[in-house]
């Protein structure tokens, strides 16, 4: 994503996908090219949650999380909006399709670090269409996980060593699912 920029600004290292900048003092990350950051909310008809599975270099271990992608990333995918790129990284990653994509709110997502904003979307009556797993880059385990169970199934993958994304909460509190509290999520004291 792209901030303005400024007198101050300058390029500190530019990679395949990142770009490290310094604004008056203050360094942060950039992604050129990219025009937004997406993340879904599936729930099917039976008020089961479709969450992915992948590692993630960064942190060392695989993380359970939402479906999400990043809008514009790939020359095919220039100029396409938020909606078009939700649609594509639901299908893509979890082998489901929804009939109605409904946008519910976007902000800064690490605001200490990356000028990233993401835009979260509900994905409404889903179908199943194809295995998902991401694209030939990725290796996504899809998990469809009954709501009623969702705290149970997030402390066994916090039990075997993976993370959880909090990401999925604020998506449940944003589509009106509250839930029971889930295991491990307690506040810091």
């Amino acid at each position: 994503m792209s901030t303005p920029t400024s007198p101050t600004r300058r390029e500190l290292y530019e990679g395949r996908y990142l770009r490290l900048v310094d604004e008056g003092g203050w360094e942060f990350v950039t992604r050129p090219g990219i025009t937004g950051v997406v993340v879904l909310v599936p729930l099917t008809p039976a008020r089961e949650l479709v969450l992915v599975e992948q590692l993630r270099r960064p942190v060392g271990r695989s993380v359970v999380e939402l479906p999400a992608g990043l809008v514009g990333d790939l020359p095919a995918h220039a100029g396409e909006s938020l909606a078009v790129a939700a649609h594509r990284e639901l299908l893509e990653e979890t082998g489901f399709e929804a009939r109605e994509i409904v946008e519910l709110v976007s902000g800064p997502i690490a605001v200490g670090v990356s000028d990233e904003v993401v835009t979260f979307f509900e994905a409404r009556g889903l179908t199943r269409t194809g295995p998902g797993g991401g694209d030939h880059t990725e290796d996504i385990k899809v998990h469809v996980v009954p709501l009623p169970e969702l705290g149970a199934f997030l402390a066994r993958k916090r039990a075997e060593g993976l993370l959880v994304d909090p990401k999925i909460y604020a998506g449940l509190y944003l589509v009106g699912e509250r839930g029971e509290r889930p295991a491990g999520a307690g506040s810091a004291r």
